[in-house]
């Protein structure tokens, strides 16, 4: 009897050990390029009628196809930049599958004008996260943890700008800079760190009278290119950056 007794509370034990043990879940609950290319840099004090009617047709030009690089990006993430944190991402499909995503009404729904300011990774919604955004983040993470049991949920998203390089003249080099930015919150919504992390293009363009050549056969290779140079080793960072995370889903 008493090895009995013994035998059930080794298990007992080892199953509360194994629970202890398991990774915490995040869901990831949104995925989007921002199409629009920054262009602060450029334009510095003098907003010119024509930098804007550059950038506004460079994004509604369908040559301008950001989707291989965001897909890019995704299987990426998922493949090799997943393993660099301290938790399990919850499937894809049971988080973009659950009736609880496909119901969930975001804060600041785009209106048609601004859902082309950006390319959404299919599946999922433009959620917004950030100043003033506490519906979204709480209201997302409420709907994970009962939806998929998920810990937390994560928003990722990236987004171009212009940078100019040196000038002769009228003429001004320019090159485009990638930025990523990952955030993550746990159950209460509360942020547990956010990932900012951007490169610039090695490929150049050229901007003469402080207007860019947006020619979309230059400006996709400089996406492209300025994407590859962030990817590279945003395994590393990923890693010093999250180190301390787990403890706090």
């Amino acid at each position: 009897m008493k090895t009995t007794k013994n035998i059930l509370l080794f298990f007992l034990m080892l199953s509360v050990f194994t629970v202890s043990a398991q990774k915490k879940k995040v869901a990831v609950v949104t995925f989007y390029a921002n199409k629009v290319i920054d262009f602060t840099e450029i334009a510095g004090d003098k907003l010119t009628e024509g930098v804007i009617k550059k950038v506004f047709e460079l994004r509604d030009n369908p040559k301008f196809n950001l989707k291989p690089i965001l897909n890019k990006f995704h299987d990426a993430f998922y493949n090799e930049y997943a393993k660099s944190f301290p938790f399990d991402l919850v499937p894809e499909a049971d988080v973009l599958g659950s009736d609880a995503y496909k119901n969930f009404v975001p804060k600041y729904q785009m209106s048609n004008f601004e859902a082309k300011d950006y390319l959404v990774y299919d599946g999922y919604k433009y959620i917004y996260d950030g100043p003033l955004a506490a519906a979204n983040e709480e209201g997302m993470t409420q709907a994970m943890a009962d939806a998929v049991k998920a810990d937390g949920v994560m928003f990722l998203h990236i987004d171009f700008s212009f940078e100019k390089g040196f000038g002769i003249g009228g003429t001004t080099t320019l090159k485009v800079r990638a930025f990523t930015r990952i955030s993550v919150y746990n159950k209460k919504g509360e942020k547990l760190f956010v990932i900012n992390e951007n490169e610039r293009s090695k490929k150049t363009m050229i901007m003469v009278g402080g207007i860019p050549v947006l020619d979309v056969d230059k400006i996709l290779p400089n996406c492209e290119s300025a994407m590859e140079e962030l990817m590279g080793d945003l395994n590393k960072r990923i890693q010093k950056i999250v180190k301390k995370t787990e403890a706090k889903l």
